[in-house]
């Protein structure tokens, strides 16, 4: 009742928290995931813990202009720059997912952003045993 009445009379309440401490992440993490439609970038603290990201398609490429290696590289500039600028990351191991167009472009703009790649490793899955073989069918 008293927060009703304080808020009719123009005053506000304000809520206090904590000040949020930025953190210094030297050594890091980034995974790169290159489809063939498009290519999504993060940057990680060495937990696993994603400190930026960004994707060919969220900045503004549409349609078969995303999995284009000049797209990756224009997101891999942008989640570079809040990497670098917000947390201090120079140093990174890179780990590559995917056949698409963005891989080379990805890792060349990340050391155009003067990060130094430790390592190159690539994750992408390979099938093994596979999906049940088409047959005909038996009566």
């Amino acid at each position: 009742m008293a927060d009703a009445k304080s808020a009719a009379r123009g005053k506000r309440t304000t809520a206090r928290g904590k000040k949020r401490v930025k953190r210094s992440i030297p050594l890091g993490q980034a995974h790169i995931q290159a489809t063939f439609n498009n290519t999504i970038i993060s940057f990680a603290d060495n937990h696993g813990n994603v400190i930026s990201a960004s994707s060919a398609g969220a900045c503004g490429f549409r349609g078969s202009k995303k999995g284009t290696a000049f797209a990756a590289q224009i997101a891999t500039d942008k989640a570079a720059e809040i990497a670098k600028s917000q947390y201090g990351l120079t140093r990174v191991d890179v780990y590559v997912k995917g056949v698409g167009l963005g891989r080379d472009a990805a890792i060349r703009a990340i050391a155009n952003h003067d990060m130094q790649i430790e390592s190159i490793n690539d994750v992408t899955g390979i099938p093994h045993g596979g999906v049940r073989a088409k047959r005909e069918r038996r009566a």
